[in-house]
């Protein structure tokens, strides 16, 4: 497990970047961009994200070809937006059954509507004790700051998921393990849906009393969902699940929560998503979710009225007077 590669460029990627190199003095990164990887060398950080963190890139395997990383590395960190990562792995020629996949993406594969893993198990023919997943409170910049944060890594095969635990773990790492993959990347999904309708309350200058209701109201919504998809036991209160949510409904780091705040305050979808230049992978997993739920029939009001606003471009204000009076 020390031959680790980073798929990805963006800040969570330089972030567990960061996590991987401290620990094993080497990565093989793939970054789509040539002229990223040439800054990236002369500058000594990710000229594009996290730019206040610095690598020796000695320690550095860069390359735009994936191919060559994937062929080079055991265990492989896939790190990219989740609309991306079709066309990411349409370059490979290289097989992914006998890799560790762990997969940090906190999103949906668009069209498919499946987690990353069960994508990488259906469509790649990985085995699920090769796949695992990163999840629990982790913004990238509290991270890059060295702010306590602590994750929880999904896998089936529990040796292989304590092995990558205590590979990450460090001073300001604190790690444990779990077998319910997809009810963690479920949940992943879902708090950024979540996030969103909490930025969306705040632009329409909702107060802290009603975002506790809010966020209360999400955790059982998000409970239903996954114990419906994923049925075990588990303990949704967990960071993995309530935490990730907590931190994505309320900080000023969460881009969802910055995307929902433009929507509340009466931006278009189009002008937000120009104006923060950045991927708030809520806006895709709320559809992606919408459509999933088609299925499964789960009561989610939240869901609802997230997708609703977005995708059916009812108006903020009335969409969530109704959602405020289903609450109680």
């Amino acid at each position: 497990m020390n031959r680790i590669a980073i798929i990805g460029g963006g800040s969570w990627a330089t972030a567990i970047a960061k996590i991987v190199i401290g620990k094993t003095h080497h990565i093989g990164w793939y970054m789509r961009r040539d002229d990223r990887i040439e800054d990236f060398r002369r500058l000594g950080h990710n000229p594009a994200y996290l730019m206040s963190v610095h690598f020796d890139v000695n320690e550095i395997e860069f390359s735009s070809d994936i191919n060559k990383i994937v062929e080079a590395y055991d265990t492989l960190v896939f790190v990219t937006p989740s609309p991306y990562l079709k066309n990411h792995l349409k370059k490979l020629k290289t097989r992914l059954r006998d890799k560790f996949i762990i997969t940090a993406i906190k999103g949906i594969v668009p069209d498919e509507n499946l987690a990353c893993s069960e994508y990488f198990n259906q469509v790649y023919d990985v085995p699920l004790e090769n796949l695992a997943c990163i999840g629990g409170p982790s913004h990238a910049e509290e991270v890059a700051l060295e702010r306590l944060s602590y994750l929880t890594i999904g896998c089936a095969d529990q040796e292989k998921a304590r092995d990558f635990a205590s590979l990450i773990e460090s001073d300001y790492i604190k790690t444990k393990t779990s077998t319910d993959v997809i009810g963690i990347e479920y949940a992943s999904v879902l708090k950024n849906v979540y996030a969103i309708a909490s930025g969306i309350c705040s632009g329409l200058k909702y107060g802290d009393n009603f975002q506790a209701v809010l966020m209360s109201n999400a955790v059982q919504e998000m409970n239903r969902f996954v114990s419906t998809i994923h049925p075990l036991s588990r303990n949704i209160n967990d960071s993995a699940y309530m935490g990730d949510l907590l931190v994505t409904g309320y900080s000023n780091f969460s881009r969802n929560r910055t995307f929902g705040t433009m929507i509340g305050k009466g931006y278009s979808v189009k002008s937000a998503q120009i104006e923060m230049e950045m991927i708030a992978e809520g806006f895709f997993g709320t559809k992606c979710m919408k459509e999933i739920n088609r299925h499964m029939h789960v009561n989610m009001p939240i869901l609802d009225a997230v997708y609703n606003i977005l995708y059916e471009r009812i108006s903020p204000q009335i969409e969530i007077k109704l959602l405020t009076d289903s609450f109680r």
